[in-house]
């Protein structure tokens, strides 16, 4: 197996975010008179965890991209339980009866 040697990356790292210090995540500063956009953060209220710097807009974009598609995910296997233990064999098809069937031993 041959090793890349240059050019982008196949698969895109996940950068580990954290609050932005400043604002403390919520994406804008109190002004004299009114709330300011963070600058520290690009308005984002995320940094790079290792670094304390906000990414730049392009990468932030496709971090905050990725952390949104990981907690859709997961919603959807908390939503939809898999079945286990006996019941697992009665919610879907084994295979098991004739032509095909489902066989449940009953």
């Amino acid at each position: 197996m041959t090793r890349k040697s240059h050019g982008p990356a196949f698969k895109k790292a996940a950068i580990e975010l954290a609050q932005c210090p400043l604002c403390r995540g919520r994406s804008v500063t109190q002004g004299v008179f009114h709330e300011l956009p963070c600058s520290h953060c690009h308005a984002s209220g995320f940094v790079a965890a290792a670094t304390g710097v906000a990414p730049a807009l392009d990468e932030l974009v496709t971090q905050l991209g990725m952390r949104l598609q990981a907690a859709t995910r997961q919603i959807e296997q908390l939503r939809n339980p898999r079945a286990s233990g006996p019941e697992a064999t009665y919610q879907g098809s084994n295979r098991r009866g004739a032509g095909g069937t489902n066989y449940t031993g009953d």
